[in-house]
């Protein structure tokens, strides 16, 4: 009697058409070890930049004690910010890209050959899913956008770390492939012209949508862009007085406070008023005009002519203590960014500002009035509106 020929068991079958499929794709060029280390050297870089930037962002809005931000040049918060938006955005196609060509690696059999790299392929889920995370959220941000309950700011801020670890651990595993694939030719490749057709085809439609991306958005701060900004969630010329609003009067709850004719600006320290000022005192002071970029962490910019007080002349009309910070306050009873802080260097730079007037027109409602504290290299978001009391710290 003839043995019965084995019938292969149902997991072997599929671990065997797994492992056809994966074969075929990683003979495809687009899938190759040098595509995936070139996808993954421009992601290091853009990862890198958007985080330092980012970094400092956050440094400059919460700024720890030991932290102090320069006012000049006054355009360098536009720099900073813009790059980190720019980077973010470059990074959405090379991280997909990237998660292409090295799909197929993730069937190989064993998952893993050792400790060493059993930590490589776990570090990818914090890598890969705090990419993700940050992505969308970073987006979501620029277009004002925040459909879930935690603090922006500080859940970006805290999950960049995690990222950042999680990436230096795959740089540092995967840097002698990385190096032998780019400074070498890889004789386990096939040869063919075809093939390395095939892969700079891929790497150079990657690269074309990844810049396209950014030239479609950075018109928004970089003004020789500005007409192929075609993406750009706020065009920087387009809104009262010719510039964005992110938060309007009704939304600050302002509306009838702002335009109340007894407003008067108070200066306070150490828990005492120093002096009260109306709003016509404050326009027969010396008033001064400055140049300065309103400046928005979303990554778009302007700049404007601002005509306003000097605030370290207000302090000094005033009688406060010289060489202090100040807290600037709005007139707006709520909000995270209701208020905000003027270090000593800040004040003492003439263009900082309470501005009255922008490019020559009183201030809108909206933007500010009366009174909006400008200052050079300061986020938007720190430029506080409706000013109505400065705190001597």
């Amino acid at each position: 009697m003839m043995p019965r020929p084995a019938v292969p068991k149902p997991v072997t079958a599929v671990a065997s058409r797994v492992r056809d499929w994966r074969d075929r794709r990683l003979a495809d060029p687009r899938h190759s070890d040098r595509v995936a280390a070139i996808l993954g050297a421009a992601l290091g870089i853009s990862f890198v930049v958007c985080f330092l930037t980012g970094l400092l962002s956050h440094a400059i809005q919460h700024p720890p004690s030991w932290f102090s931000w320069t006012t000049r040049p006054a355009g360098l918060f536009r720099i900073t910010q813009g790059l980190h938006v720019a980077t973010g955005i470059a990074t959405i196609p090379l991280l997909f890209a990237k998660l292409w060509s090295v799909f197929p690696r993730l069937f190989q059999w064993p998952m893993a050959t050792g400790v060493l790299h059993a930590v490589e392929r776990l570090s990818l889920l914090p890598l890969v899913g705090g990419s993700l995370f940050l992505l969308v959220t970073g987006l979501a941000n620029i277009e004002l956008w925040y459909p879930w309950v935690f603090f922006f700011p500080a859940g970006h801020y805290a999950v960049s770390f995690v990222v950042m670890g999680a990436l230096l651990i795959h740089l540092v595993s995967k840097f002698a492939t990385a190096r032998r694939v780019l400074l070498h030719a890889d004789r386990s490749e096939p040869e063919q012209e075809a093939f390395d057709q095939g892969r700079r085809r891929f790497l150079g439609t990657v690269g074309a949508v990844s810049a396209g991306a950014v030239i479609v958005t950075v018109g928004q701060t970089v003004s020789p862009l500005r007409r192929l900004a075609l993406l750009a969630p706020r065009h920087p010329d387009i809104g009262v007085q010719g510039f964005p609003v992110n938060k309007t009067a009704r939304e600050a709850g302002v509306t009838t406070t702002a335009v109340d004719p007894s407003f008067s600006l108070t200066i306070e320290a150490g828990g005492a008023t120093l002096r009260v000022f109306t709003l016509d005192e404050l326009h027969a002071m010396t008033s001064r005009a400055a140049t300065l970029p309103i400046a928005c962490v979303e990554g778009w910019s302007a700049n404007r002519t601002w005509r306003g007080i000097p605030v370290r002349d207000i302090l000094k009309q005033a009688g406060a203590p010289e060489h202090r910070s100040v807290s600037v306050e709005s007139l707006q009873r709520g909000g995270r960014y209701r208020r905000s802080i003027l270090t000593s260097g800040q004040i003492g730079d003439a263009d900082t500002l309470l501005a009255f007037e922008v490019d020559g027109e009183p201030l809108h409602i909206d933007h500010g009035f009366p009174l909006r504290l400008i200052s050079p290299a300061r986020p938007g978001v720190l430029q506080t509106k409706w000013v109505g009391k400065l705190v001597v710290q």
